[in-house]
């Protein structure tokens, strides 16, 4: 078989593909001094952009999150945790009382009252309702009856003779009338749509000669070919207005490392040095010739302290037990009760044979 499969995009129908980079001369012209207007306009705003979202970081991160979180702290304090504490042990328990109160003064009663008191008083008045409905009804049929028969030749009879005799003609009659008049209407109304159809058809032609034609004239040969440049120029300015920001980017971050890295070897690295150089040797040189010796000195001197308020404590201990050994006498000795049980010594243990009614 003959292969007679295009190759893709060789048929004699394909467009030719537009290249991106297919732009007007006014484009061309626009581009590269919109580009330095803005790229001068936009660094400086770049810039103090980065510093306001350096410092609002920094005041983030620094003010604004322990003090909110100080604040949530305070207001779950002041606020939440005494609602919180009212809600379950005051309001919730005073709820269950009332509720449990307004059960037994007010539901059971109610209860109570409707089942033996509104219940069977309802059945009752219910039967008799019943029966008073069923003897109206009757006489109700009774009344409807003779009613309908005195309608029927009262009103009915004679209304379906005025209608037939009287009504109907007359309709007909005003009914072949009333089609004469909407025939002599409808060809004065076609007369006058005549007219008015010629006169529309000047206007319209008034209207589109004096305004239409040359509006359409306007808009396609001056507004569209300004509103076409204005569109080029303002897509030129955005993409300027894009392109200088990312510049303004990269030039801002340029500076901030600039600055960071200066501030670090004329601030941070001297500090870092002269606290890691000088401050510590001297801070660990003062706590182990100062301080520790201090420290040590402080706590033999409360030892000592300790020690001397123990034996004061112990002097006048002593001093006490001896005046009331001299005011009231040696205290009595208490005699210990027989309680008729071994000792110690003369208990039978587990671990031996020796009990107290074999010993010698």
């Amino acid at each position: 078989m003959v292969d007679v499969e295009k190759a893709p995009g060789a048929g004699p129908r394909d467009e030719p593909v537009r290249r991106a980079d297919a732009e007007g001369c006014l484009a061309v012209a626009v581009r590269i001094p919109v580009r330095i207007v803005v790229l001068v306009l936009v660094v400086p705003v770049r810039m103090a952009w980065d510093a306001l979202v350096v410092v609002g970081r920094f005041l983030r991160d620094t003010v604004l999150r322990p003090v909110g979180r100080a604040l949530g702290w305070l207001g779950r304090a002041l606020f939440v945790w005494p609602l919180v504490a009212l809600w379950r042990y005051g309001v919730v328990p005073l709820a269950k009382g009332v509720g449990w109160l307004g059960n037994v003064l007010l539901v059971v009663p109610a209860v109570w009252l409707y089942r033996w008191v509104l219940a069977p008083a309802g059945h009752v008045l219910a039967r008799f309702l019943t029966a008073v409905g069923a003897v109206l009804a009757a006489i109700g049929r009774g009344l409807y009856a003779g009613l309908a028969w005195l309608a029927r030749y009262l009103l009915v009879v004679p209304g379906a003779w005025l209608y037939r005799w009287v009504l109907a003609p007359v309709g007909h009659a005003l009914a072949w009338c009333g089609r004469g008049l909407v025939w002599c209407c409808g060809q004065v109304a076609r007369g006058v749509g005549l007219v008015v159809t010629g006169v529309g058809f000047v206007l319209y032609w008034t209207v589109r000669v004096l305004l239409v034609l040359p509006a359409l004239a306007v808009w396609r040969w001056v507004l569209v070919p300004v509103g076409r440049a204005l569109a080029v120029v303002g897509r030129e300015v955005a993409d300027a207005v894009g392109h200088a920001w990312r510049i303004a980017g990269h030039v801002s971050r340029a500076v901030g490392r600039f600055l960071g890295t200066l501030l670090r070897w004329t601030v941070v690295e001297p500090v870092r040095w002269v606290y890691r150089s000088v401050l510590t040797p001297v801070g660990h040189a003062v706590r182990d010739a100062v301080l520790r010796p201090l420290a040590e000195a402080g706590r033999g001197a409360g030892r000592a302290v300790r020690q001397a308020l123990a034996s004061a404590r112990l002097s006048v201990r002593q001093a006490r037990a001896d005046v009331r050994r001299m005011l009231f006498g040696e205290p009595a000795e208490r005699q210990s009760a027989d309680r008729r049980e071994p000792s110690a010594a003369e208990a039978r243990t587990l671990g031996s044979s020796t009990t107290a009614l074999t010993k010698d």
